[in-house]
């Protein structure tokens, strides 16, 4: 979620990003269920500033080729990446992008709010549009996404990113699916007010669809083999934005108390302060057990037992 006052698009010159005051603290967990805890961390955890001094950031993801994390900076426009060699700096120019994710092929896919659409880069650094449109009006400000292991792209699109000015096109607010072979946009839900992170359980037979609006809240839903979504297995209540699921299938939320942790049954585990309000998470790192939080200016890492749920692999 991004819902800030509208932004204009600005275009910068890439550059090394400053990080001050960087540093390592013991993190402030809240405990709910200290034996499931006990196999994700430990309540002692650290959690590690990686990088500060940005605007709001978002939509990290970690990047295998290239062993970084790359995540956004919505209003500066630009595009981020962490590596442990060279810390933050910025990657490239976006349209204020917000939600990003990484295809079966390793292609970066993100949500432009700015450019309002779903955009892929290439890998000799074109750009390619998957869409911007649906039954002829523009998306609203698509805002975060997730590639199926059958290559479809199953994205949100609230109006948080909309710039001053510009015009609501859809009439609601809905979650697609985008399907790359043949560029057909599918609606999945309407039942959202403001529809924001999802994420696939490991086996992807479920998605979990947060709701940032009125009631915040936090849907899992069973995947049906047609792709349609069944009714709500279950809601959790509370605020919610990104979201990740580790390999035993934890969820993990990212909301303004912390990143909350459940189990897959939706019982709340534990739930991990930040020293800033996060936005998202994602799983990286040389053994994927690094939850990467991103989190208003700033950038932040802690490690856990559990690895995170890997993208899936072409079929």
């Amino acid at each position: 979620m991004y819902s800030h006052c509208p932004y204009p698009f600005r275009k910068f010159t890439l550059f090394l990003l400053l990080t001050a005051s960087l540093g390592t603290a013991r993190a402030q967990v809240k405990v709910e269920d200290a034996k499931a805890f006990a196999k994700i961390g430990d309540p002692a955890m650290k959690v590690e500033k990686l990088g500060g001094g940005m605007s709001f950031t978002e939509g990290p993801v970690w990047d295998d080729a290239s062993k970084s994390l790359i995540f956004s900076d919505i209003p500066a426009s630009r595009l981020m990446r962490w590596t442990p060699e060279t810390g933050v700096t910025v990657m490239r120019v976006s349209e204020a992008a917000n939600g990003n994710t990484i295809d079966r092929e390793g292609r970066l896919i993100s949500c432009q709010h700015a450019g309002r659409n779903v955009l892929r880069l290439e890998k000799n650094g074109a750009e390619t549009v998957m869409a911007a449109k649906f039954e002829g009006n523009l998306f609203n400000s698509p805002n975060d996404a997730v590639v199926k292991s059958d290559g479809t792209i199953w994205f949100t699109d609230p109006p948080y990113g909309l710039l001053k000015g510009a015009r609501k096109e859809q009439a609601e607010n809905r979650v697609y699916r985008l399907d790359p072979a043949t560029g057909a946009v599918t609606v999945l839900s309407t039942e959202f007010q403001m529809p924001n992170g999802l994420a696939f359980s490991p086996d992807e037979k479920r998605l979990y669809i947060a709701d940032s609006g009125r009631p915040q809240r936090v849907g899992a839903f069973e995947v049906r083999s047609d792709g349609s979504l069944s009714t709500a297995v279950f809601w959790l209540t509370g605020g919610s934005d990104g979201m990740k699921v580790d390999a035993e299938g934890n969820l993990y939320t990212t909301s303004g108390d912390g990143v909350r942790v459940y189990s897959p049954e939706g019982k709340l585990i534990a739930t991990i302060a930040c020293p800033e309000g996060p936005a998202n998470c994602a799983f990286g790192g040389d053994d994927f057990r690094t939850l990467f939080i991103t989190a208003r200016t700033s950038l932040y890492s802690v490690k856990l037992k559990i690895p995170g749920a890997r993208r899936p692999a072409s079929p």
